[in-house]
């Protein structure tokens, strides 16, 4: 199993501890879920704001900055699609004002996810 480099670990850890509101509002409701969610997790090049492993499902929070940044978005969502990854992406926006919707969708998504892997 090949170690994942230092930087991304450390990248990692510094985005755990600095995540934006909408991320701790997420993931105050979606930590306590089974299977388990993980937050900032490293895969390939990419650290995932939140993700389950289970069901191979990310989950992209996305500020202002991202407006910019979508030639970006798509390479990375076509990376992780590549490396069987399903990504939900929702604007921080999004999940202040509507967090329970969110969370429906991510659950749904999980359960679809799940049911297509038996």
């Amino acid at each position: 199993m090949r170690r994942i480099p230092a930087h991304m670990t450390a990248n990692a850890r510094a985005l755990r501890n600095g995540q934006t509101l909408a991320e701790r509002l997420l993931w105050h409701r979606l930590s306590g879920y089974r299977p388990r969610f993980t937050r900032q997790l490293v895969v390939g090049p990419y650290i995932l704001d939140i993700a389950c492993r289970t069901a191979n499902l990310a989950i992209e929070l996305d500020g202002s900055q991202h407006v910019e940044a979508a030639g970006y978005d798509a390479d990375r969502t076509a990376f992780l699609e590549q490396h069987g990854w399903v990504v939900l992406r929702f604007w921080n926006g999004e999940v202040l004002e509507n967090p329970e919707g969110v969370v429906e969708a991510i659950v749904n998504k999980f359960a679809e996810c799940v049911v297509a892997t038996r």
